[in-house]
């Protein structure tokens, strides 16, 4: 629970120094992104039988990504049911699977207000998943609970899920969240100019 509180802290601060300074981080973020994945990617170099684990994926690899995508958007089908936003936007917003820095200016391209609404909704994914994964996996098996993270979980929210998932689903998050991040560019425009 500490865990939490040092994340929510973060944020607020992050939020109070972003308000109160005018210091620019230019592209430190992506940098720090590089070096995260980097040394994940070390972390799973090490582990002894690597050819193994993914031979126990199995299906696991697939299954995830493609409940992700169903999940996702039929979350997206609901909210444009009780929030009265067209069907389009509410699918091209979901599909972005908590990818924010893509889905914003993607849906921006054709409507600068649900760009900015996909931005945040999609942000807000990655920070509930930051918040709720390690409560959420005290209920649900610990690798269902890689569904919430969407697209996130290859870079952002994979130090999470590796700290209270366990090491052993590092790998399993890793490939759920390249397989979306592989889709989603490709299906936002897709359902943006279909419906």
């Amino acid at each position: 629970m500490n865990f939490l509180y040092f994340v929510l802290a973060s944020l607020i601060l992050g939020i109070t120094l972003g308000k109160t300074t005018t210091f620019d981080f230019g592209n430190l973020y992506e940098i720090m992104l590089y070096l995260l994945i980097f040394i994940i990617g070390m972390d799973i170099g090490k582990s002894k039988g690597l050819r193994e684990e993914l031979k126990k994926l199995g299906r696991m690899a697939l299954l995830l990504p493609m409940a992700t995508v169903i999940g996702s958007l039929l979350g997206g089908f609901l909210a444009s049911l009780l929030l009265g936003i067209p069907l389009k936007w509410a699918l091209g917003i979901s599909a972005g699977f908590g990818w924010y820095s893509l889905t914003g200016p993607l849906l921006a391209a054709y409507s600068p207000i649900y760009g900015v609404i996909g931005f945040l909704a999609n942000l807000t994914r990655e920070i509930l998943t930051i918040i709720f994964y390690p409560v959420v996996i005290r209920k649900i098996p610990r690798e269902v609970g890689i569904v919430m993270g969407g697209a996130t979980t290859m870079d952002t929210t994979l130090p999470i899920m590796a700290k209270f998932g366990g090491t052993e689903i590092t790998l399993l998050a890793f490939v759920h969240g390249f397989i979306l991040t592989a889709i989603a560019p490709f299906l936002i425009p897709l359902i943006l100019q279909i419906l």
